[in-house]
């Protein structure tokens, strides 16, 4: 039996003001080629790099988050090739000295360790000219970037997808990146090779053979295709007695959906590092501390205290916490419902009720009211204490779920009040049994046909009468109350 032996290595682009080696803009968007350069990051003769201490933060906060050692004295490596987007000719990188050493994450009950961490800085960008030539663009060169190396504990591409999906939450979460693949702020190369067990489990041979590196994946979908695809033409060579003998590097073509070979892989040997003489060695154990001291909870963390904490189900608390901002505008809600839910029954202060009513209208309701509105949590007027007080107005059954969407839908639009929104468009719910009856007898005189069906034995369409009766009421009537009412009343004439 063949299985695949799958290791990453992340490239993160950080998110600081300044390039990792000079005061130059590091994420300018939308400005003009050669725009954010000056003599340090275009390597003009005479010019010193000096390290980025913001940069070095975000790499220590980011190591502390992977369970990893911060190495209490670190150094700056030049690794030496030679690319046209390359302006020195040599990448001020880390070598035998990472900022950051081991570490793992737990990924579907699985551990992916890391090998390592370190910091360097981003080469430049070639841009294809429709002339056929190939310009550089250097706004790009010198941003800082941390990159991360997994051991190859990666066990199937979804898993390496999913691996993918937590490093860029954490980095969220951290604030050090925004780690959009798409816009090339976390790219990844995967490694890939495969291995046989024989029926028992055990290795045949050897332990890892030549691996190939797919360079430069641009979304975790194409991580999970490329290593699908890498699995597939490395299985057929094994059938075929001729499995790679030899470690390349290859490209990921996204409109093929294959990777091609580009060339052999380059060992540590061709790089020629040696230490950086410019740029002085880190001292880190004080940073250490301080970036320790301020490491946020972390989403596995958060979602393990969403489920137990709020009783909410671990599938809703994923949801949630996959975006920070949400997960803090929830926090604030139950904060709020506390207080709201002081003075009502035991069966109504129910956790796990109150929860999936809340993610349930949280996750369908207001997230499509968003979506449709072009807006995030953040920008929609909707405050978490209004939102606390609509959820509590569901659970007391003060408001009906019909009634519930349109003052939703009013509170996105105006950041209004729930209560003034019931009140203003009469939307509260109405408990005078008179009054219900006499919607009720009315709703059956209108419906004479469907009264006189009911009574023949087609009793599914009592909905349609529960249906009018919420329509006459404006979703104002409990729907259970209205089916019972209706009962009573078809069964007794």
């Amino acid at each position: 039996m063949l299985e695949p032996v799958i290791g990453l290595e992340i490239h993160l682009q950080l998110k600081t003001k300044s390039k990792m080696f000079c005061a130059c803009a590091a994420h300018e968007t939308a400005m003009s080629p050669n725009t954010n350069i000056c003599p340090v990051c275009t390597a003009q003769p005479g010019t010193l790099p000096v390290p980025n201490e913001q940069a070095i933060r975000f790499g220590v906060r980011m190591g502390l988050a992977l369970n990893g050692t911060i190495a209490s004295h670190s150094k700056f490596d030049r690794k030496n090739y030679f690319y046209p987007d390359l302006p020195k000719a040599y990448q001020i990188s880390q070598y035998d000295q990472p900022i950051v050493s081991g570490g793992f994450l737990i990924i579907d009950e699985k551990r992916i360790g890391i090998t390592r961490a370190h910091l360097e800085e981003d080469a430049a960008k070639n841009l294809h000219g429709v002339d056929g030539k190939t310009y550089v663009d250097f706004n790009r060169a010198g941003t800082p970037l941390l990159e991360i190396v997994t051991e190859p504990d990666v066990a199937s591409p979804q898993h390496a997808k999913a691996f993918l999906q937590e490093l860029r939450l954490i980095a969220r979460y951290l604030g050090v990146s925004d780690a959009d693949m798409e816009k090339g702020q976390m790219r990844c190369d995967a490694n890939i090779s495969l291995r046989e067990r024989d029926a028992e489990g055990g290795i045949v041979g050897m332990k890892f053979h030549p691996k190939t590196e797919v360079k430069n994946i641009n979304s975790f979908r194409n991580v999970e295709r490329a290593l699908e695809f890498e699995i597939k033409r490395q299985t057929e060579l094994w059938n075929a007695g001729s499995p790679p003998s030899v470690s390349t590097t290859r490209g990921w073509d996204d409109a093929s959906q294959t990777t091609k070979e580009q060339r052999l892989k380059e060992g540590e040997g061709d790089y020629r590092y040696f230490p950086d003489p410019d740029v002085p060695v880190l001292e880190l154990a004080d940073i250490a501390a301080e970036e320790r001291r301020r490491l946020p909870e972390l989403p596995a963390t958060k979602r393990a205290r969403f489920v137990g904490e709020y009783g909410l189900k671990p599938e809703d608390a994923r949801q949630i916490c996959d975006d920070p901002a949400l997960t803090d505008f929830v926090e604030q809600v139950f904060s709020e419902l506390s207080s709201w839910m002081s003075s009502v029954d035991a069966e109504v202060k129910d956790q796990s009720k109150l929860a999936n009513l809340l993610s349930g209208w949280l996750l369908s309701k207001l997230t499509g009211l968003l979506v449709e509105r072009n807006l995030d949590i953040t920008s929609a007027k909707i405050n978490p204490e209004n939102f606390a007080e609509f959820i509590t107005l569901l659970a007391t059954g003060k408001l009906s779920s019909t009634a519930g969407l349109t003052v939703l839908t009013e509170m996105v639009g105006t950041g209004a009040d729930p209560s003034h929104i019931m009140e203003e468009k009469h939307l509260g719910r109405i408990d005078d049994e008179g009054a219900i009856a006499e919607v009720i007898d009315r709703v059956l005189l209108n419906n004479p046909d469907i009264v006189e069906r009911y009574k023949a034995g087609k009793k599914e369409l009592i909905q349609v009468l529960i249906g009018q009766v919420m329509k006459e009421t404006e979703g104002a009537v409990d729907a259970k109350i209205a089916r019972n009412m209706l009962m009573v009343k078809l069964e007794s004439n």
